[in-house]
């Protein structure tokens, strides 16, 4: 079992263990202190409704599977809400039929959410538990290595407007996080290489010894490994989180690749996937930092090097300039100015403040860098 600890505005852990889909009742009793009736071994009072999406159900939300028995087991009052998947439902509409369902099944302050699936479900269970009566309780059970690498940890939770991804949502911090590596059986290689990038990401910006470990590794699926790299980008983000915990400081340097990996969400409809985003958005930043005397010699090479050892296609299909358009929808802009993560070196990364009228040439400057290698 791997246990981390983190400490923002609240306490919890995050905990990972093989089979713990089976035990998940227990561990979710004891982190909120709760005792079942003697006579009846139910909890009085304790409410917990699953969010999840039609897939994740199929897979792990049935009465019989694992994480239900578990929950029933321990004395919970189980309801369970699904929604159809995918980046297009990460919307207030899903936001307002979570709502609204648990509005209508008389849900209080002394219940629970959990939510069950990748980091699309987190977030609107997430964003739903930050504003149901003004602020409920809710469990993270991530199903993808994406998830319990980066969105489950760090409280940050929201939806998509039109204008661009993540433009609504709350700070709020789960209660608890659990994660079985056992799910990671169901998971494409496409769908491992989304956490994998971010996993880079932590090690760029914060922790070598991941992208040495990557760099070496024979073995980019074995469950172990994943784990390894897993609770390594964890402990980068703990660190980062609990010194700027409301994203005003040295909490930005986890965007490192995320402002052209939403543009070129946005520009894809969506059709690349984040993790896929980041990739292709950490190579050209690199690529531009190093072009732009920035970064280290070695420093763009290292990373392009690392993203390739797991055959990310890094072509970018998106010219400078649609990558600015959709870019100036960010959450990173500031008035005239946009913040962008810079890596000096493996292992330290920066903020580095442009004036937006930059960004177009700097994008140039990496796509340009990415063609002459």
């Amino acid at each position: 079992m791997i246990k981390i600890s983190v400490s923002a505005s609240k306490q919890y852990n995050v905990i990972m263990e093989k089979g713990l889909m089976a035990s998940s009742g227990d561990y979710i009793k004891e982190a909120f202190t709760l005792k079942s009736d003697p006579v009846t071994g139910k909890i009085r009072n304790k409410k917990l409704c699953i969010v999840t999406d039609a897939n994740v159900d199929a897979l792990y939300g049935g009465c019989d599977q694992a994480l239900q028995a578990s929950l029933s087991a321990a004395g919970f009052d189980i309801y369970k809400y699904v929604f159809d998947g995918g980046e297009e439902n990460k919307n207030m509409k899903t936001i307002c039929g979570i709502l609204d369902f648990l509005a209508n099944n008389k849900f209080t302050r002394s219940d629970l959410l959990l939510a069950l699936g990748g980091g699309i479900t987190g977030d609107v269970t997430g964003f739903a538990a930050a504003t149901y009566l003004r602020g409920i309780d809710f469990i993270q059970v991530p199903t993808t290595l994406l998830a319990i690498v980066d969105s489950s940890v760090g409280g940050k939770t929201g939806v998509n407007l039109n204008a661009g991804k993540n433009l609504a949502g709350a700070f709020w911090q789960p209660g608890l996080v659990l994660f079985d590596p056992d799910v990671l059986d169901t998971l494409s290689y496409d769908i491992k290489l989304d956490g994998i990038a971010e996993a880079i990401k932590a090690g760029a910006i914060a922790d070598p010894e991941i992208i040495d470990m990557i760099r070496n590794s024979t073995a980019a699926e074995d469950h172990g490994f994943l784990m390894e790299i897993a609770a390594r980008a964890i402990r980068v983000k703990r660190k980062v989180v609990e010194e700027d915990e409301r994203d005003h400081g040295s909490r930005q340097l986890l965007n490192f690749g995320h402002t052209l990996a939403h543009a070129i969400e946005k520009c894809s409809s969506f059709s690349i996937s984040h993790g896929h985003a980041v990739a292709i958005g950490m190579d050209i930043v690199s690529a531009a930092s190093q072009k732009s005397g920035w970064s280290d010699e070695s420093c763009s090479g290292i990373i392009t090097e690392t993203l390739e050892k797991f055959s990310f296609p890094l072509k970018c299909p998106f010219s400078a300039r649609e990558l600015t358009e959709a870019a100036l929808q960010d959450k990173k802009i500031r008035g005239a100015e946009i913040t962008l993560v810079i890596p000096e070196a493996i292992g330290r990364c920066v903020l580095r403040t442009i004036p937006v009228e930059d960004l177009e040439s700097f994008i140039s400057c990496g796509l340009q860098s990415r063609k002459d290698k």
